[in-house]
């Protein structure tokens, strides 16, 4: 069963018009009782059978003031029969009021335009129709019978047929009418529900984007924030939006830097922040509509899946340069390492020139590893991210033959640690900073090197340190280890540590340094969360 709420075929509420249709029904029938009872307006209703005309207005008041009721009890849509039998009861009542009355000359015939065209909302076409005739046949039957029981009466009879004409008429138009009132109500209810579905469509997109978007008003009161930038800035707003962007210091200070440089287009910059998920967010500021000083959009992204996608177009133009500049070096560099290995094989060679052979090897050996190293970075994999319990991980890489004799300290924090990270590419990772803090680490009676697993308490995000006792890196070259080719040693290509900067950032990861007077030397790998890794 229907609610009331709910549409209908006729593209408006049957409930309501119904209601107001039997309101004036009631007043109706207690308007005619008055006429009838008032002594000022004699002989106007009733006037050839007082109680038959008496009776049948009681009864049909009391009848629709019943009906009333009950619908105001009961608010759901009327069903056809109810209607029907209510435009039918209507019909009944005036064609014997007006019997009682004189016949059609008394003019109550009239009345029945306003059923008829009730008719042509309540009802079908055919049924409206049908209610035309019935109420055109009461029309003649009435005068047929009031003719027979009084005498000749053509005008009476005039009368009954211009009103039967009058209601098709009125019957004919409703529906015509109403018809195109339906297909209106139609059109425009399918339009809103297309637009509803648009609306839900657009919000749906904006939720599930992984970029943040927030629009603020001329207050800058927050009306919309999708949950990508709630994660990106690692807030929770509920279903009352009563946030402020003031209430968002990193996003409100360049907001207030854009504006005050006047330029109304669009503006976007780069920040540093650790409350959220990253440390590295964009944010492009521009106005909601061209022109006009109203709403502002805020879009937020992760700076850091944005540098990888540079990364793989930069390592793919990379890959295919350096795949044939190393072809070109490789020969030659073959050839002289050979050459000189042959010439440090000869009896005749003095012990000058077998220095000089054992640097050509020495340089030659360095040459090519600077060459792998290149196509390394160049035609290295895509990441296949799986996720790393970090505590069994670290347990299983001490473990290999390899390592196993390294004197290594493994500290936890937490018995589980969970990150996203390509297995193959993180293993690569921590064997090269394993080898460059034993490079460096002093001998000691504790163990030299350790590595230490945890959860920031900031961030939530899983870390990975790799700490040796060694004198650790010159503050003024902390800021250029991770560049190409940047090295303190002669035997050093200055490649390591670029590839494992390179592989954190295609697993959204970054690693960084720190050594000073307060802290050892300790390489920090920073995971990305685990739930928040964008595949």
């Amino acid at each position: 069963m229907k609610s009331r709420h709910q549409s209908t075929e006729q593209g408006y509420d049957p409930y309501q018009l119904l209601r107001v249709y039997t309101y004036y029904r009631v007043l109706l029938g207690c308007l005619l009782l008055l006429i009838h009872e008032s002594s000022l307006l004699t002989n106007l209703v009733g006037s050839e059978n007082s109680k038959l005309f008496f009776y049948t207005c009681w009864g049909y008041t009391g009848t629709n003031l019943l009906s009333l009721v009950k619908l105001w009890r009961r608010r759901e849509t009327p069903s056809l029969r109810q209607r029907f039998f209510a435009i039918f009861f209507d019909i009944c009542a005036i064609t014997l009021m007006m019997f009682a009355s004189g016949g059609a000359t008394s003019g109550l015939g009239y009345l029945m335009i306003v059923s008829v065209a009730t008719a042509g909302m309540l009802l079908p076409a055919q049924l409206a129709i049908f209610m035309a005739a019935m109420a055109t046949i009461a029309l003649i039957g009435e005068s047929v019978v009031h003719h027979t029981l009084t005498g000749i009466d053509t005008r009476s009879l005039f009368v009954a047929g211009s009103l039967g004409a009058l209601i098709f008429i009125t019957a004919i138009t409703f529906q015509y009418v109403t018809g195109k009132i339906r297909r209106s109500t139609a059109e425009l209810q399918a339009q809103a529900e297309h637009v509803a579905h648009l609306q839900k469509l657009a919000r749906l997109i904006v939720e599930r984007m992984r970029t943040g978007i927030i629009v603020l008003n001329q207050q800058d009161d927050i009306e919309l924030i999708n949950e990508a930038a709630q994660s990106l800035l690692n807030i929770k707003v509920g279903n009352n939006l009563s946030l402020s962007i003031s209430d968002i210091p990193a996003v409100y200070e360049q907001l207030s830097q854009w504006r005050h440089s006047r330029d109304s287009k669009a503006g976007s910059t780069i920040i540093n922040t650790q409350t959220g998920p990253t440390n590295e967010l964009k944010i492009s500021l521009a106005n909601l509509e061209l022109g006009k000083e109203e709403d502002t959009l805020v879009f937020i992204e992760d700076n850091r899946a944005i540098a990888q996608q540079a990364q793989q177009l930069k390592l793919a133009s990379l890959g295919r340069l350096t795949a044939s500049i190393a072809h070109e070096i490789r020969n030659p560099l073959s050839a002289i390492s050979h050459a000189s290995q042959l010439l440090s094989e000869s009896p005749d060679i003095g012990a000058a020139d077998y220095r000089l052979t054992d640097i050509i090897s020495t340089h030659t050996k360095r040459v090519n590893q600077i060459i792998e190293n290149i196509l390394q970075v160049s035609r290295r994999r895509p990441t296949i991210p799986s996720t790393i319990e970090l505590n069994d991980w670290v347990k299983n890489f001490l473990n290999e033959p390899v390592n196993k004799d390294l004197d290594i300290l493994l500290a936890s924090a937490h018995p589980s640690i969970f990150a996203q990270f390509d297995p193959s590419q993180l293993h690569q990772i921590i064997n090269n900073l394993v080898d460059n803090a034993f490079r460096y680490a002093k001998s000691s009676d504790s163990p030299p090197v350790k590595i230490e697993l945890g959860i920031d308490s900031t961030r939530k995000t899983p870390y990975l340190k790799v700490i040796d006792n060694g004198s650790g890196i010159a503050p003024e070259n902390q800021k250029h280890i991770f560049e190409p080719f940047f090295t303190t040693e002669n035997s050093g290509s200055g490649l390591g540590l670029f590839i494992c900067k390179e592989l954190c950032e295609a697993n959204q990861a970054f690693i960084t340094y720190r050594c000073d007077k307060e802290s050892a030397s300790c390489f920090t790998l920073h995971f990305a969360h685990p739930d928040k890794v964008q595949k």
